[in-house]
């Protein structure tokens, strides 16, 4: 079934076709708002509340970009909820550099997959982590990360700057920086 198709009975009430579409995107969602929220038992509550959003929203959407990237905005919007709910965090800007290492796994570094960048981002602090995830890996403009969590453009690059110094870092002592 197509997007449109699946869109237009979703909003008809089908529960096989909102069936399909949580199966269909739900895997993927899951690591969007793994990539914001640390804990997988809070990700997971995070996508539910994202997807109940996602129903009861999905006669606006207009077709007009995809309907993955309108999903990923409602979980990302529904990540930074939650992370507002915890706002400290968001502005702790001078955490000690110490806070932040990565558990040797010697499989994990020999591979430096996805799952080794995933454990390295993780374990920044959240207003580090939030800043990267939404700048490097979603696209927001800085402005918008800064509407968004209700920070200064200026803090917003600041913590974007020192997450990715805080990465070369990480890469460094394990010896995988390029």
């Amino acid at each position: 079934m197509d997007d449109e198709s699946l869109v237009q009975n979703c909003v008809s009430g089908n529960g096989v076709a909102q069936r399909e579409l949580f199966d269909r995107f739900s895997p993927l969602m899951l690591g969007v708002a793994m990539r914001y929220i640390k804990d997988k038992e809070h990700a997971e509550d995070v996508l539910q509340d994202a997807f109940i959003k996602v129903f009861k929203n999905l006669h606006r959407f207009e077709h007009k970009g995809s309907l993955e990237g309108w999903i990923r905005r409602i979980v990302v919007n529904t990540a930074l909820d939650q992370l507002r709910k915890n706002k400290k965090n968001l502005n702790d800007l001078h955490l000690d550099d110490s806070h932040f290492e990565l558990v040797h796994n010697s499989e994990a570094i020999g591979k430096l997959e996805a799952e080794v960048l995933m454990e390295i981002i993780h374990q920044m602090p959240d207003g580090y982590r939030t800043v990267f995830n939404m700048y490097a890996i979603e696209g927001y403009s800085h402005k918008e990360i800064a509407e968004a969590l209700e920070i200064s453009e200026n803090t917003s690059k600041s913590q974007y700057s020192r997450a990715k110094s805080l990465l070369r870092k990480t890469l460094k002592k394990l010896k995988i920086e390029r």
